[in-house]
């Protein structure tokens, strides 16, 4: 474990932009997600088709490829100034994982008896309104296992943005496995844990939540 006590500070910058990905990108992608599910299951076509669309080609899309068309083309193409480490690996992340909260939150969605939404709509209440207060408010209580085991695998994902000039745990240990030749296996090993000290506690929370919806329903 020599690596780790003689570079702890690198250690926790790199567990803190690890953590800081993981977190932010996964508040801006339940946003994101939750919108393109409203579009997925909107009466509007135009809405329905760009959801659809986007879902598929970006959830089919390597994660690579998107940090790549982020750092290369994004510029260019569409005008936009990204800066590189951190604040690309957010926006990579975020456009990636909202396919996934999207896909779970428009199963949640289609779990609620259209009876519902129609004794909604009878009344006068928007489709908005149905959404926000009839429709999603059942659908998230459904949907919260599934979303963690999305997160589970988003903090996973983080580790893609080692290869574009993103300080994480991944990079930690690459940077450091030639300095430390002998400890290659006990840095991986090291870099293993702390995304375990992330993501189990999802786990657990998830069977935890899973338990208790069970009960109550």
């Amino acid at each position: 474990m020599e690596p780790f006590l003689e570079n702890s500070d690198l250690l926790w910058v790199a567990f803190g932009n690890t953590l800081t990905i993981a977190l932010a990108a996964g508040a801006l992608s339940f946003v994101w997600g939750t919108i393109l599910a409203a579009f997925r299951v909107s009466p509007i076509g135009p809405l329905r088709t760009f959801g659809a669309v986007y879902v598929e080609v970006v959830r089919n899309t390597p994660l690579t490829l998107l940090f790549l068309f982020f750092l290369v083309a994004s510029t260019p193409l569409l005008g936009l100034t990204i800066g590189l480490g951190v604040p690309m690996a957010i926006v990579a992340m975020t456009l990636y994982t909202a396919t996934f909260v999207c896909e779970a939150v428009r199963s949640g969605v289609n779990s609620v008896q259209v009876g519902q939404a129609e004794a909604a709509r009878s009344v006068g209440l928007t489709f908005i309104q149905v959404l926000t207060h009839v429709v999603m408010p059942q659908a998230f209580r459904s949907v919260v296992p599934p979303l963690i085991n999305v997160y589970v695998a988003h903090i996973k994902n983080t580790s893609v943005a080692a290869g574009f000039a993103v300080f994480e745990l991944v990079n930690f240990a690459n940077r450091f496995s030639n300095p430390y030749p002998a400890q290659v296996v006990a840095l991986f090993f090291g870099v293993g844990l702390c995304f375990l000290a992330m993501t189990i506690p999802l786990g657990l929370a998830s069977q935890s939540l899973e338990k208790k919806l069970v009960i109550h329903r």
